[in-house]
């Protein structure tokens, strides 16, 4: 049994990995000299939202599946890269009703992390942070991961004697690993999570996911929770949240608010989309807009979709 689980950890992942995570175009990219010299001009990049962690992958190592690795960082210009956590993924994913389950024990278990990632939340994020935290000391320099305002700065006073560099900070999609337990929030915090969304595809303890049963909004737990996320200043995203989530959260949370990733009603309706009620709440908390780049969040398979979405955005807010 040792050498079958010890076989199928080496062969599985990245298996999976690459069945579920196909890069659709390979480099060199066709694009316009008008495209290539606007994109020559960017001097930092910053990208809200990605999942490499969830897949067991060196992120030091160029990888022929997924997005993100620190290599395609590097290349791809991205100085500044969220690394939002998944803990829960349940069973016939989709984006209407999710009921409780999580797939992501089997993962966990075939992806050979350590037993106390299995059936735990808590222990899945805590694995995850662990493992971002290692490929940047192993990174020569190369990627670090940002944990404060003084790391941001100090990187980028580095980054203009060393561009070739990237950088990181860690997010968390959905507040599973809490566990009931506001204490684990300062578990959290201490292993270098600094941005907090409340849900993801099922409801929990705080309150509803737009992907979930109930809609409903911030529980008396939820409410505890967020006032302590504003309390310790760490970054609030409320993908995902139910709408009557986001009105909740809107009555008790004073500081900037951001979404990572969504589509907006007016270009796709969507049960994850946001309203233009919201679009405006958000910018008139301070707060930034992240628009994802799929075909479910901007009705389109293609770069002309996503800009719809961000040039409706921008003329609303």
């Amino acid at each position: 049994l040792a050498i079958l689980y010890g076989l199928a950890i080496l062969i599985l992942p990245k298996l999976i990995d690459k069945k579920i995570n196909k890069i659709t175009q390979k480099a060199p990219y066709k694009v316009s000299t008008e495209a290539q010299e606007l994109f020559n001009s960017l001097e930092f990049i910053v990208d809200l939202h990605c999942d490499a962690l969830l897949w067991k992958r060196d992120l030091n190592q160029k990888n022929d599946a997924g997005q993100v690795d620190i290599p395609r960082l590097i290349e791809g210009k991205v100085s500044l890269q969220a690394f939002t956590i998944v803990t829960n993924a349940p069973f016939g994913i989709n984006f209407k009703d999710n009921k409780e389950s999580n797939m992501l024990v089997v993962q966990s278990i075939f992806s050979g992390r350590k037993p106390s990632a299995w059936f735990s939340y808590f222990g899945r994020a805590i694995a995850q942070t662990d493992e971002l935290k290692k490929f940047a000391e192993k990174s020569d320099g190369n990627f670090r991961v940002l944990l404060s305002s003084a790391d941001l700065e100090n990187y980028l006073s580095d980054k203009k004697s060393h561009p070739e560099m990237s950088a990181g900070f860690i997010g968390l999609e959905g507040l599973y690993p809490l566990e009931g337990k506001i204490e684990n929030l300062e578990k959290l915090y201490q292993a270098g999570v600094r941005m907090m969304a409340p849900v993801h595809f099922i409801d929990n303890e705080l309150g509803g996911s737009a992907h979930g049963v109930s809609h409903e909004g911030l529980t008396e737990f939820g409410k505890e929770v967020i006032r302590e996320i504003e309390k310790k200043k760490i970054i609030l995203d409320i993908a995902h949240s139910s709408p009557k989530l986001i009105d909740d959260i809107l009555k008790i949370y004073h500081k900037p608010i951001i979404t990572t990733h969504t589509g907006v009603q007016g270009v796709c309706p969507s049960q994850r989309n946001l309203t233009d009620k919201h679009l405006k709440a958000i910018a008139q908390s301070g707060g930034l807009i992240g628009i994802a780049f799929f075909n479910e969040a901007v009705c389109g398979p293609d770069a002309l979709s996503i800009a719809k979405s961000i040039k409706y955005t921008v003329d609303l807010v």
